[in-house]
C-alpha cells in the first residue's frame, strides 16, 4: 500500500512540474518573464531538476538585465548538459554585460596538454570510449583466438595491445575529468559589489573588488567566510552571502 502511495505521489509531482515547465514556457514566449520565473522555480522547489529548466531560467533573467541570476542558471545548466552548445553561446552573452575582466592564465608544459586532452569530452562520454574500446578489444581477442590466419592472427594480437593502450588511457581521462569535476566549485557573485579581503575578516586589507556576475572558484570556507580563487590564480576571502555556488 505504501509503494502504491509513494508512486501516486511521484507520478503527481512529476504531472505538477510539467505542468509548470509548460506554464513557464508559455509566459516567456508571451514575454512575461517575472511570471515566467515563477512558474520555473516552482519546478525547481517540486525537486525536478533539468538544464532545460536552468537554461530557460537563465533567459528569462537574461531578458530582464539580471546579470548574476541569468550567468548562475547558465552554469547550472552547463553542469547537466556540458556540451551544449546554445546554453555556452547564451551565457557568454550573459557574461559580456559583467563588469569585472579576468583573464583565464592557461596551464603550461605537461600539465597542459593532459588537461587539453581530457577535456576533449565530459567523463560521462570518456566512460563511453572507454566501453567502446573494451569491446573492440574483445572482438579484436576472438579474432585473434579463432583465426587460423598467421597474417591475420598477428594483426588481431597487435590490435589488442593498441586497444589496451587507448582503454588506459580512455579509463584515466574519464577518472581524471571525473575528479577535476567533483573537486571543482564553481560561484557566481550576487552582490553588486563586493570587498575581497586577504583573511576572513572584515577589518583585513582589501586585496580587490568583484562586481555581480562574476565567476570565481571555492577553495575553502571558514565560518562565514569562503577563500575563492579567480581563473587568472587571484586568491582571497568574502563573506558566503555573496556568493552562490553552482553545484
Amino acid at each position: 500500500m505504501k509503494k502504491i502511495i509513494f508512486i501516486l505521489l511521484l507520478t503527481t509531482q512529476i504531472l505538477f512540474a510539467q505542468s509548470g515547465f509548460d506554464k513557464g514556457n508559455y509566459l516567456y514566449q508571451k514575454g512575461r518573464y517575472e511570471q515566467a520565473i515563477s512558474e520555473y522555480e516552482s519546478v525547481l522547489s517540486a525537486k525536478q531538476h533539468s538544464s532545460e529548466l536552468y537554461f530557460n531560467l537563465g533567459n528569462c533573467y537574461y531578458k530582464l538585465n539580471k546579470v548574476a541570476p541569468a550567468i548562475y542558471n547558465y552554469e547550472k545548466a552547463l553542469v547537466l548538459s556540458p556540451d551544449d552548445a546554445e546554453i555556452k553561446n547564451n551565457l557568454k552573452f550573459a557574461q559580456k554585460m559583467t563588469i569585472d575582466e579576468v583573464k583565464d592564465v592557461p596551464k603550461v608544459g605537461f600539465s597542459k596538454m593532459v588537461h587539453n586532452l581530457t577535456s576533449t569530452f565530459h567523463y560521462n562520454t570518456w566512460a563511453w570510449i572507454s566501453v567502446g574500446f573494451s569491446t573492440l578489444f574483445l572482438l579484436f581477442f576472438i579474432g585473434y583466438y579463432f583465426s587460423q590466419i598467421a597474417l591475420s592472427k598477428r594483426i588481431f594480437f597487435f590490435g589488442m595491445f593498441a586497444l589496451i593502450f587507448l582503454l588506459l588511457i580512455s579509463v584515466s581521462a574519464a577518472i581524471s575529468e571525473k575528479n577535476d569535476f567533483e573537486n571543482e566549485r564553481p560561484a557566481i557573485i550576487f552582490e553588486e559589489m563586493v570587498l575581497v579581503k586577504s583573511e576572513p575578516q572584515k577589518a583585513s586589507t582589501t586585496v580587490f573588488t568583484l562586481h555581480e556576475g562574476t565567476k570565481v572558484f571555492v577553495l575553502e570556507t571558514l565560518e562565514n567566510w569562503k577563500k575563492i580563487q579567480l581563473t587568472d590564480g587571484t586568491e582571497g576571502w568574502i563573506e558566503k552571502t555573496a556568493i552562490k555556488e553552482v553545484k
